[in-house]
């Protein structure tokens, strides 16, 4: 395939990728000073040729929100600041399956069973341990979407016991370069997010790690974070953008907002050094971008969204996005789970309101409600 955007910087970039080789950091720093239009466009170019034109969905519940130990400087759930968040435990395999059944019919081809902890652990909480094996069980048998898992740092045994379950994606985000990550986290180190996201693949799970755009964060710090997944070999790479929640210290810092531009050039940079991977456009673009905006990173290399609320903040209609992902010309994944987009769109005007497929604060007392 031969295209050309007029940038050579682009177009030389956009070649060697679809020729087989790997692009590197000096190609990622060049890449992501070039003009956002002839980036997009080569981006566009590489998805197009080695996609298959879907953008795939993905959802999660937050199955046990608050006191976290962890004192990451973005979270609402760190014990460490006063966000005013409802807190619960585990909410139970029976919930988490009704979550993943409304994530299965609002069009989601993954569902993500979230902990907030430094990690589940089958020494310290067996009880738990057993409940989150319970609710992968019910989710793989009772559903059409594939089940993923955030829950913190694993054991090799802990690790290979949820491969064994039939876990898919292990989700665990560096959230940010090495060099930037300290200016985060310092409860613990990059190293101990790569170690974690190590021993999953090891295990035999696919990996699901990225980052958070707008912590204050450089352009170089972006690109070095999208060469240190490729060292560590990701399937699936969210791109999130903060949403600061007040109480947290990134919401004191007072940061400007990143623009629309910054984050389009990101996701096409990461288009190019990730060719292969689902580059997925997930928390807090419906904050930060409009839905031109939105469209546009779609335009830009995207092919994955996180659809639904997030874990503490709502997001954006599951009837929403499939629009936002026909507007950028491309169809919804139904690899997995064969639903109706029409039908999607249907119930966003249902009296009720569209019921999202995830979990945030507010909808704890929805489901605490059928108890």
């Amino acid at each position: 395939m031969v295209y050309e955007t007029g940038n050579r910087t682009v177009d030389d970039a956009v070649s060697r990728v679809l020729d087989g080789e790997r692009l590197d950091r000096r190609d990622g720093l060049a890449l992501i000073a070039q003009p956002v239009d002839a980036l997009a466009a080569g981006a566009d170019a590489v998805r197009s040729e080695l996609g298959d034109g879907t953008v795939d969905a993905c959802s999660i519940v937050n199955a046990k929100a608050g006191n976290c130990a962890e004192d990451c400087g973005f979270c609402a759930q760190s014990v460490h600041f006063d966000t005013g968040i409802d807190t619960y435990d585990f909410l139970g395999p029976e919930k988490i399956l009704e979550a993943a059944k409304r994530a299965e019919r609002d069009g989601s081809q993954r569902f993500g069973i979230v902990l907030a902890e430094k990690g589940v652990s089958k020494e310290r909480r067996p009880d738990e341990w057993e409940a989150v094996l319970k609710a992968i069980r019910l989710v793989r048998d009772e559903t059409d979407v594939e089940v993923d898992a955030s829950l913190g740092i694993l054991t090799e045994e802990e690790a290979a016991i949820l491969a064994e379950e039939g876990l898919n994606h292990y989700n665990h985000n560096i959230e940010t370069s090495p060099r930037y990550f300290p200016e985060i986290v310092q409860s613990h180190g990059f190293e101990d997010r790569v170690e974690t996201l190590e021993v999953a693949k090891d295990a035999g799970m696919d990996l699901c790690a990225g980052v958070i755009l707008g912590m204050g964060e450089s352009p170089t710090d972006r690109v070095d974070a999208a060469v240190a997944l490729q060292d560590i070999g990701v399937s699936s790479l969210p791109v999130n953008i903060l949403n600061p929640v007040a109480g947290t210290p990134l919401a004191e810092r007072g940061l400007p907002d990143i623009t629309t531009e910054a984050v389009v050039k990101t996701i096409a940079v990461y288009r190019l050094l990730h060719p292969e991977a689902r580059v997925r456009l997930t928390g807090g673009r419906e904050v930060n971008l409009d839905t031109e905006g939105q469209v546009a990173a779609l335009e830009a290399g995207a092919d994955g969204i996180l659809t639904g609320d997030y874990l503490t903040t709502a997001g954006q209609s599951p009837a929403d996005d499939i629009e936002i992902v026909e507007q950028a010309g491309l169809e919804p994944n139904r690899e997995t789970n064969e639903f109706d987009p029409e039908r999607v769109k249907e119930r966003r005007d249902d009296e009720t309101g569209p019921e999202t497929a995830a979990g945030s604060a507010e909808r704890k007392s929805e489901l605490e409600s059928d108890d």
